[in-house]
């Protein structure tokens, strides 16, 4: 195969870590406060990926993953995840940012089910690296460590092996974004940094040993054609015939950050990135199965089989903003999803059970009729941009009467520090009394040429008319992911309203 390659997955899947097992390609990607949460890709030539699955279905169980007592998760939750596979069993090693827990993950296939321990410890970005019959974890950030771990891999061993090898003093984000192998007789770390004034950069280090010098240095500083978008952050993996590539992410503004793959080769038993210090447009790559993969995103028709106590199992695209209650969303018997409002929210960000699908690149729209009828005065529901700077249109419900409104938050100057939580409510830029209580309602979103623009769409009398202003969307760090589609509903006088979700359809060339 040789055809323009890259952005491989055209939406975020940040952190991707890649293993091969025969002629298959696993990848582990971060996914935050999101849950279902650690994300599960396979694929047959490193270009087309699949969703396979889910890690687990809820993490630390605190009250911010709960969003209760005024707490959420943005930012927090699932980072940097490290996969292996060793001795016959899949392996994958994180922190929760916010919890200070790391987790491992282990499983006999690919799609689970995984068991789960704690390992004490607090392990920033960390590499699990099985070795000789030990096993070690890399980590840290400008300061890189390896710690050995005890044989029942609950924390570090007494007297084991514990020693700074990598320390970064430029200016800007140190190193961090650790992956570790021993290929041959060299061990690699890979890391990335990024140097004030630069952008994201790709490192490598090489030693004989683990308790040797690591040696190195930068390996990739590549652009490609986005000015100022640096590819980095990931491992490699090689094929079955002995070639090796890299998947990292590329920051790629408020759709988020999308894989890239980038061949490698090997000069002196160093890995060498791209062509000239950049990852080339067209590069031969892994020959193509015959495989029909499933899509990344999907339509709905939210028309699951109805089972007494027990909930369906919605498509994997869908994750929710945070860990939902499961008393306050069902498939209604007609069909349908049906989310109920469980508290008093200032705005749509602090909304629980709000279903979200990642927003594609470079265009994608979607598009879901709203039934406001269950909805009590002062309650908000519909399709919304989910991040800090968010967007809505749906309905509005005042004095029993449905109202068409977009809703959107876009101050600019609003300082976002990792994790910040907004309690402003939203600008209403229009608003239209409806003849009936439904709407069939649309966001574009368009993400080529850095516009990062959505537009919001309702359908009147048989014909799409577009609402309010264009909202900017943003890459924001208080959520610290790209912009997502969602569906959700919200209250702000007296919970216990719902809205019914119908015929949701996703727009995707």
């Amino acid at each position: 195969m040789n055809k323009n390659i890259n952005p491989i997955i055209k939406t975020d899947y940040p952190d991707p870590d890649v293993v091969r097992v025969g002629d298959v390609y696993y990848m582990v990607s971060t996914t935050m406060y999101f849950m279902p949460g650690g994300a599960l890709l396979k694929s047959y030539d490193l270009i087309n990926w699949e969703p396979v699955g889910y890690l687990f279905d809820r993490l630390d169980d605190s009250a911010a993953e709960r969003m209760e007592q005024e707490k959420t998760e943005y930012a927090g939750g699932m980072w940097a995840p490290s996969l292996k596979y060793h001795n016959g069993r899949f392996y994958c090693f994180f922190v929760s940012h916010s919890a200070k827990v790391n987790y491992l993950f282990s499983a006999d296939k690919f799609e689970g089910p995984w068991e789960r321990q704690a390992v004490e410890g607090n392990f920033h970005d960390a590499s699990i690296l099985f070795d000789e019959g030990r096993t070690y974890v890399v980590y840290g950030n400008r300061d890189i460590y390896i710690t050995e771990l005890n044989d029942e891999l609950t924390g570090p061993k007494e007297n084991g092996l514990h020693r700074l090898i990598v320390h970064d003093d430029h200016e800007g984000l140190g190193y961090e974004g650790a992956h570790i192998y021993k290929i041959g007789k060299y061990y690699y770390l890979f890391l990335i940094n990024w140097p004030k004034g630069s952008v994201r950069t790709q490192n490598c280090f090489r030693a004989e040993s683990l308790t040797g010098d690591f040696r190195g240095g930068r390996v990739l500083k590549d652009c490609g054609e986005f000015p100022g978008r640096g590819a980095a952050q990931g491992g490699i993996v090689d094929t079955p015939d002995g070639r090796w590539f890299s998947i990292m992410f590329r920051d790629m503004g408020a759709v988020g950050r999308i894989p890239v793959l980038c061949p490698v080769t090997w000069e002196d038993d160093m890995p060498v990135f791209g062509v000239d210090n950049v990852i080339p447009a067209k590069f031969p790559t892994v020959e193509a199965k015959n495989y029909k993969y499933a899509p990344l995103y999907t339509s709905d028709s939210f028309d699951y089989p109805v089972k007494e106590d027990e909930k369906p199992e919605l498509k994997l695209q869908w994750q929710w903003n945070h860990q939902p209650d499961p008393n306050l969303w069902a498939i209604a018997e007609d069909g349908g999803l049906r989310i109920t409002t469980g508290k008093i929210c200032a705005n749509l960000t602090h909304a629980r059970d709000t279903l979200t699908q990642r927003m594609m690149w470079p265009k994608c729209e979607a598009r879901v009729t709203v039934d406001s009828s269950e909805l009590n005065d002062g309650d908000f529901a519909g399709l919304c941009v989910l991040q800090s700077r968010y967007a809505m249109v749906g309905i509005k419900k005042e004095l029993a009467a449905a109202y068409l409104v977009v809703v959107a938050y876009d101050d600019a100057a609003m300082p976002r520090s990792m994790g910040a939580a907004d309690y402003m409510p939203g600008r209403i830029m229009e608003k239209l009394r409806l003849k009936g209580q439904t709407a069939k309602v649309a966001i574009k979103a368009d993400f080529e040429n850095d516009r990062d623009e959505a537009e919001f769409w309702f359908l009147d009398n048989g014909e799409w008319r577009q609402v309010g202003d264009c909202h900017r969307m943003v890459f924001d760090l208080s959520h610290f992911t790209g912009n997502r589609f969602g569906l959700c509903a919200y209250s702000t006088r007296k919970t216990g309203g719902a809205a019914v979700f119908t015929d949701f359809e996703y727009l995707y060339d």
